[in-house]
């Protein structure tokens, strides 16, 4: 369910911009991506489980959130993060 220490190292490493970098909004959106996944394998199994659920929901809007203010800045980054993650739109 929750994304390990050494997932969340990879991720970072695919998508930082250099060499530290840890808030970009690339590397944001791929953790997020992350652990959204994670949650949907929970749900497979817990499907009445209403309150991870919100958590779920607030995280698929900072995700979205994080995508359009990325597609505003820089275009080109946004395209290939989208594909990259495979990510509808």
């Amino acid at each position: 369910m929750a994304v390990t220490v050494q997932e969340k190292a990879k991720v970072i490493v695919d998508h930082q911009r250099g060499q530290g970098d840890t808030g970009s909004p690339e590397v944001q959106i791929a953790l997020l991506t992350a652990r959204i996944n994670g949650l949907n394998d929970h749900f497979k199994t817990n499907v009445k489980d209403h309150h991870s659920r919100r958590g779920l929901l607030r995280m698929v809007s900072r995700r979205r959130k994080l995508l359009d203010y990325l597609k505003t800045r820089n275009t080109d980054s946004y395209r290939v993060l989208i594909d990259k993650l495979g990510l509808r739109k």
